[in-house]
């Protein structure tokens, strides 16, 4: 079941890295491009996904 943390981790990390470089206008062509509101919300989908992949990889080391 730790795989489940795994995947949903991995996804929002990248999700919150888009969200973050399409909000400082880096990648364009969103309607999400250049909005202040995506420059907080990534960081915060970023570091959840991150928190979530640590604790996921960590937890199948000590249960090998």
């Amino acid at each position: 079941m730790r795989w489940i943390g795994l995947v949903i981790g991995i996804i929002a990390l990248a999700a919150g890295i888009i969200w973050t470089l399409q909000g400082f206008n880096v990648l364009r062509g969103s309607v999400m491009s250049g909005q202040t509101m995506w420059q907080i919300i990534g960081p915060i989908v970023a570091l959840i996904g991150a928190i979530l992949v640590i604790f996921s990889a960590r937890g199948r080391a000590t249960a090998s």
